[in-house]
């Protein structure tokens, strides 16, 4: 009958429509995972997050730059004999006998020279290091930063991926529950017309009234309502799983309905959300980001320890350039006296954001046990009310086919019939909404225990119940 409503739903596109081969809950699943933008998006962020983690590494190496400098001067720099003996503060006296020799004139002749230390126009290229070797911490803590932030988008990726297979799991089976409506209401048409025709015959029998057969006509014009009414809400159904799914032609379902015997005990779902929740596992890796963030701003109180070194490439044909050696390593030390950035009251704020990711952890334990609960009952009660039904659908079974009979005796009136119609179409509704609720119940709590892949297993162990 499934097939049947499918391959009815299916003229009811257009033609330029195809349909496709039926698939399974975890065919779909499969077809989220690859191809929904969503979770192609968390998965780049996740590698965003990992390249700046890696990215973190690279502090623990020196720097090494390769620098060219230009320099013009207003004058070239030079230097005399005469400007030196003044800066030494000495005056030089020649004796007379030396004075008048030509090794007096020589000497006299030493303080008029000039000698060019560097030119005006000054050109320079080096190779330089800088490699710190103690930081405070702040190293580290940036590094573990980085990793809790990558950590933090694994876990957003989790949740996203928790919250498509709810959604799926809502798209999916409520085509199934809309293709259960459009079974039972073409149920509801067959009935009631043939009860119209009966009504007919008894009419021209002469053994009902005029008015039982406009009842019997009114309620299939009714029924014939509510059939259009749901064929058109599995059309509906039918092409959000098709968008959702990312396909172009429409999507049919290939399982049905289903509520299992027995669940496992609550205390199991419980134990098991608490312990794989995504969501509790961003607040560690944020109350992480606080921690390394106290770890970064004590690491003001402490100085910088560094190694640096300078090896010259190039250098102009000058005095001062062959003066200057070629290369230079040594150690650095900077220690800070006074810090403008508020340290002690950065390091207060961290310590506060610990305590509030505490807090909402707390909180976020207490929310998820009740919605475990809530939604782990909600599954009982739907599990229970289609157990229960069962012999509600045989026994408005059993009551149409005596007033069919009873009116075809002239004994039951139309109403009698179409009542009875209408109330076995109406529990066999209420049965597979139940079943959908279940469906629907079951795959959060997978959802939020992280246990999403045993759906499968769910599935393949439905309880036994009459139809």
């Amino acid at each position: 009958m499934r097939r049947l409503t499918f391959f009815i739903a299916c003229l009811g596109f257009s033609s330029s429509n195809l349909c496709a081969a039926p698939i399974s809950f975890i065919e779909a699943w499969q077809m989220v995972q690859q191809d929904n933008h969503s979770l192609a998006a968390q998965r780049a962020n996740v590698e965003r997050y990992q390249h700046l983690q890696n990215a973190s590494s690279a502090k623990n190496w020196p720097s090494i730059t390769l620098g060219a400098n230009y320099t013009r001067l207003d004058n070239d720099i030079t230097l005399s004999g005469q400007q030196i003996v003044d800066s030494s503060g000495q005056s030089i006296s020649i004796p007379a006998s030396v004075a008048s020799s030509e090794l007096g004139a020589i000497i006299s002749s030493l303080g008029n020279l000039t000698s060019t230390i560097t030119e005006q126009d000054v050109f320079s290229s080096s190779i330089r290091a800088i490699w710190p070797i103690f930081t405070g911490g702040r190293i580290s803590a940036a590094q573990q930063a980085a990793e809790s932030k990558k950590m933090q988008a694994q876990s957003e990726l989790a949740m996203e991926v928790q919250a498509r297979f709810e959604d799926l799991s809502k798209y999916y089976f409520s085509v199934l529950l809309a293709q259960d409506v459009l079974n039972t209401r073409q149920l509801v048409v067959q009935g009631l017309t043939r009860h119209y025709h009966n009504a007919i015959k008894l009419e021209q029998q002469g053994q009902i009234a005029h008015v039982e057969r406009l009842q019997a006509q009114a309620a299939l014009d009714r029924a014939n309502v509510e059939h259009n009414k749901a064929r058109n809400n599995l059309k509906i159904a039918q092409s959000a799983l098709t968008q959702i799914l990312n396909q172009v032609v429409n999507v049919e379902p290939g399982d049905s309905l289903f509520t299992n015997a027995n669940l496992p005990p609550l205390t199991a779902f419980v134990d098991q959300t608490l312990a794989n929740y995504p969501g509790l596992s961003i607040l560690d890796a944020k109350e992480q980001q606080a921690r390394s963030l106290i770890k970064a701003e004590q690491g003001k109180y402490y100085p910088n320890v560094y190694l640096y070194g300078d090896y010259s490439l190039y250098e102009d044909d000058s005095l001062a350039s062959q003066l200057k050696p070629d290369w230079l390593v040594g150690i650095g030390v900077s220690i800070p006296l006074i810090d403008n950035s508020g340290r002690s009251d950065n390091v207060a704020a961290a310590q506060s954001a610990v305590k509030q990711v505490r807090h909402k952890k707390a909180q976020a334990k207490q929310d998820l046990n009740v919605l475990v609960q809530k939604t782990y009952y909600q599954a009982e009660q739907a599990q229970q009310e289609v157990q229960g039904l069962a012999s509600s659908i045989e026994l408005a079974q059993e009551n149409l086919t005596l007033h069919q009979k009873a009116f075809a005796q002239g004994v039951s009136t139309s109403t009698d019939v179409v009542d009875a119609e209408l109330n076995l179409a109406s529990v066999k509704t209420q049965r597979a909404a139940a079943k959908y609720n279940y469906v629907i119940a079951l795959s959060r709590l997978l959802a939020l225990s992280n246990e999403m892949d045993s759906f499968a297993q769910y599935q393949s162990t439905p309880a036994i119940t009459a139809h």
